[in-house]
């Protein structure tokens, strides 16, 4: 998210200032071009790594700012959430062991990370999506308090004018409405920087576009999100949908994303820039006094501080940055869309197989762009986010599987494109060996945490499995192998991990069925049959819960009404409800139902009802917690 001061939206005198000197850094960016002041004789590589704090039930943990403040280190910086930091590593020039000394320092500084948060009782997750997120890292006790980022969710949800929704479709589905921004941080990514001289520059940015489905498909990590099995990288819709400021019409009206792929192949650099003005309204702006044109005029290079704040709020997948180290301009090609984790290898060797494909780009693409098909390039992306390892790209007109495409034309693609550049023949077969090895055994991060998230149900409920697969995740992550290498996590090593229990959504069921008042009881009774359960809540037409029917009900209905086969609902069901809220602690929802004598305990939001929690699971819980004492 960065790290300059600046503050929301302002309609005066502020947002004119800004506009006028962002106006100025477009200019100046042009006449640098023209000039020919970028750095084209060198070549850098960096990195951003995320990461989640979770205690020591696995639980996100806020205390990313007092980690922070322990370890008192430039390369540490904050993120959106509490629960999250980022580390920035130092940039490298791509040749020799670059990537060997990038995982080299990426160890030491996530072994400093590691031992600092060790001193708060927490530990550090490497993933896309942090298995076992729940939805109160959603609320704003959650965030970060700096003052950017309050800006930043306080203009966007202005503009949008509504609440924000989550709907997205896998195996599972996941419908859901929220308040704020916060969801965003729900993601982690090992964001990857490659420097580019101007001259390469879009024919560079196309190629990454290009070969974006085919890397994001062997690299994915994040399938799991509330405990539903959604997208194989679940990460790119959670993040396009939880920040859209776009609201419902009831018009065809076309509105981009600020976060998106694109829609079409770029023509000049400065184009990427000239469209997001043109079409992306100011959300942060800041007071910088720096007039880049004349500070050009000057014989200095600028910063382009507006012009860089402008384009940190519009979040491509690949995405073109403009810097100066020691005096000198450069651009950049930021990948976005690679996610975090599962292991500190893993990630450099995607970043190796990017890196490597990016240097491979075959010489007649050069200057054609115009002859390909940017929609079969988005919708090779997008297929990938959906179904990772399993699915089939487009390329070169054919349509191959992604596994494949990997196996039999990009790895020697990538190797060609290292060798090219004066990449170590070790670092080369190091980490395209695990790329390889990865496609050949169909294991990727996605494909593990589903597997193992399944195979853990089986023996425990939804809760305890995220819990559970996160902290098998942690102990693989540990040992420092590959993700191909590792083993599928079980129920029985998952039984070894406590659960908190310290909020009823840990143990309440959630797929509920429920009935309407005017449903007759014989339908209810059959239902309880079919279902082999013993309470059913009833609900109006607008999902408001009016009463519960229990099988005692139903018992005392048949012994009083024999002859009635028109009794509904509504004439039987109890209607004065204890219910409780979704943030309520599990023990104390066990302890009111045995001081209420009662069954059946439902868990709402309003009038809605959200979920349910009977005696059969108070039992479940106790034996649970005599178990963690014990």
């Amino acid at each position: 998210m960065g790290k300059q001061k600046s503050t929301a939206r302002d309609e005066g005198f502020e947002r004119r200032h800004f506009l006028k000197y962002l106006l100025n850094d477009l200019e100046a960016l042009d006449l640098i071009l023209k000039k020919g002041l970028i750095e084209k004789d060198r070549q850098r590589i960096g990195a951003e790594q995320e990461l989640s704090l979770v205690n020591k039930y696995f639980k996100p943990s806020r205390v990313g700012p007092s980690v922070l403040n322990r370890l008192n280190d430039t390369h540490f910086t904050t993120e959106l959430a509490l629960y999250n930091l980022e580390i920035n590593l130092d940039p490298l020039e791509l040749k020799d062991q670059c990537f060997s000394l990038m995982e080299k320092q990426l160890r030491q500084l996530l072994g400093k990370v590691d031992e600092a948060t060790r001193e708060f009782g927490s530990q550090v997750i490497l993933t896309g999506i942090l298995p076992s997120i729940d939805i109160r890292s959603g609320q704003m006790d959650h965030m970060t308090p700096n003052p950017r980022y309050l800006a930043l969710g306080e203009v966007i949800k202005k503009l949008r004018g509504q609440d924000f929704e989550l709907n997205i479709q896998g195996v599972d589905e996941l419908i859901l409405a929220h308040t704020n921004i916060l969801f965003e941080a729900c993601n982690t990514s090992f964001q990857c920087h490659l420097q580019v001289s101007a001259e390469d520059f879009v024919d560079q940015y196309n190629w990454a576009q290009l070969i974006s489905g085919p890397v994001l498909a062997i690299c994915t990590n994040s399938p799991l999100l509330f405990g539903r099995e959604l997208w194989s990288e679940t990460r790119i819709p959670l993040f396009q949908q939880s920040i859209d400021i776009r609201s419902k019409g009831y018009h065809l009206r076309e509105r981009q994303q600020r976060v998106s792929f694109g829609d079409r192949w770029i023509r000049e650099i400065t184009e990427i820039y000239k469209e997001d003005i043109a079409r992306f309204t100011l959300i942060l702006t800041n007071l910088t006094e720096e007039d880049s044109l004349k500070t050009l005029e000057s014989g200095k290079i600028p910063r382009l501080k507006a012009l860089n704040l402008h384009n940190g709020t519009i979040w491509k997948w690949n995405r073109p940055c403009y810097g100066v180290t020691e005096g000198v301009p450069h651009l950049r090609i930021e990948n976005r869309y690679l996610p975090a984790g599962p292991s500190v290898v893993d990630e450099i060797a995607n970043f190796a197989f990017w890196v490597g494909l990016m240097k491979a780009m075959p010489q007649n693409y050069r200057r054609n762009w115009g002859k390909l098909s940017f929609e079969d390039t988005k919708g090779n992306f997008y297929k990938a986010a959906t179904a990772g390892i399993q699915s089939s790209m487009i390329w070169e007109g054919k349509v191959v599987p992604a596994l494949q495409l990997v196996v039999e034309t990009l790895i020697s693609m990538a190797r060609e494109g290292l060798a090219s550049i004066g990449i170590s023949q070790k670092d080369s077969d190091k980490y395209l060996s695990i790329i390889d090895a990865r496609a050949r055994s169909g294991r990727d991060g996605s494909s593990w945490l589903t597997k193992s998230f399944r195979k853990m149900k089986k023996e425990m409920n939804r809760e305890e499995a995220m819990v559970a697969v996160t902290a098998a995740m942690q102990k693989r992550r540990m040992s420092r192998q590959p993700i191909h290498q590792w083993s599928i996590a079980t129920a029985k090593e998952g039984a070894e991990i406590p659960i908190s229990y310290d909020w009823i959504g840990s143990v309440m069921s959630t797929d509920l069925i429920t009935v309407q008042e005017e449903d007759l009881v014989e339908l209810v009774a059959k239902i309880m049959t079919w279902r082999d359960i013993r309470h059913i809540p009833v609900e109006d037409d607008k999902g408001n819960l009016k009463g519960l029917v229990t099988r005692k009900n139903i018992d005392r209905h048949l012994a009083e009404k024999k002859g009635d086969a028109l009794i509904t609902a509504k004439e039987i069901m109890q209607k004065d409800l204890i219910t409780i809220g979704p943030t309520v602690d599990a023990k104390y929802a066990m302890l009111l139902m045995v001081d209420k004598k009662i069954s059946c305990l439902p868990v709402v939001e309003g009038n809605h009802l959200i979920g349910l929690i009977t005696d059969k699971d108070t039992q479940e819980i106790w034996k649970k917690l005599q178990k963690n004492v014990e």
